[in-house]
């Protein structure tokens, strides 16, 4: 039985281009259940696309002729070409992305978490309640997240969940000696999250240095953006924040490239400070491309 083409040429190229976000979408961003649903509406467009022929256009009386349904021979390799390089673009993007969520998602977690260590260890009862209290609410947010949905980079870890939920039971274990007991064991106890969570990154091919470039990012970032607005007081104010995150990251490893964003750093602080105003900009990107070049090769 011959099917009467009623979608298309652009519209089923498109089809097909949504197929591919689609398949993506579902295979790197999101939990199994909504993944399910997304593989089905790619299913659905990528026969669509390749048929010609949509079923609901028929219920609703849309129609094509024959003329504006058929591929151009010609076409067709180009057109396939480009849905392979898209699907494997798309995909190497979605890993690189995810991975990058991830290590944002765990940094932002990570600050209550080192603010309670260092708050206990102090032995200060009043700081260490409140950033334990932000620490719970911003863990549970993360293994909330994690637990229903994983990353591709850890698809591969049996232990990845049984990890989250290993650290979940020591942030809740210490609840009591945070707010009314001992505070030197509720800080010995929390220091054990550490070591987990430096074998799960460990385990799945990630290294410190990614994640202390990805901390230093977001604070770079509060130094790039009023350097392009010549806002010299925005780049000092920020300044201090970032060069702490940097030295983090050159504790690590402070080769010719670390060296070259510590550079840049500086130097648009002291463009700020010399009221160079109209350098700002330039070295503002300068600094964010060195960043670049170092993370896209190591992070």
């Amino acid at each position: 039985m011959k099917i009467i083409k009623n979608v298309g040429v652009v519209e089923r190229v498109i089809r097909f281009v949504l197929a591919e976000v689609f398949f993506l979408g579902a295979f790197f961003f999101v939990s199994p259940v909504l993944g399910m649903v997304l593989y089905g509406i790619s299913l659905i467009l990528l026969v669509t696309a390749f048929i010609g022929f949509c079923p609901l256009y028929t219920v609703l009386h849309i129609g094509m002729t024959k003329n504006y349904t058929e591929f151009h021979k010609r076409s067709i390799v180009v057109i396939a070409t480009l849905l392979v390089v898209m699907l494997l673009g798309g995909a190497y993007a979605s890993h690189f992305f995810t991975k990058k969520i991830f290590i944002e998602d765990f940094n932002a977690m990570n600050v209550s978490y080192k603010q309670t260590l260092f708050e206990t260890g102090q032995g200060k009862r009043t700081e260490s309640v409140n950033n334990y209290q932000s620490l719970v609410s911003a863990y549970a947010k993360f293994e909330k997240k994690y637990t229903s949905y994983t990353p591709y980079v850890f698809r591969g870890d049996a232990q990845f969940t049984e990890d989250l939920y290993a650290i979940g039971d020591i942030i809740e274990g210490v609840r009591t000696n945070v707010e009314s007991g001992d505070l030197k064991i509720a800080h010995l106890e929390l220091e054990k999250v550490r070591p987990i969570t430096q074998e799960l990154f460990k385990r799945n091919g990630f290294s410190l240095l990614a994640i202390v470039l990805m901390d230093f990012h977001d604070s770079m970032e509060k130094v790039v953006d009023p350097a392009s607005a010549k806002d010299k007081e925005g780049v000092i104010r920020a300044y201090e924040e970032a060069n702490a995150k940097l030295m983090a990251v050159e504790q690590i490893t402070d080769d010719a490239e670390i060296q070259a964003i510590r550079t840049n750093l500086d130097a648009v602080l002291q463009l700020a400070k010399d009221n160079n105003l109209e350098a700002l900009p330039a070295k503002g990107a300068e600094l964010k491309s060195s960043f670049v070049k170092v993370y896209l090769k190591r992070g």
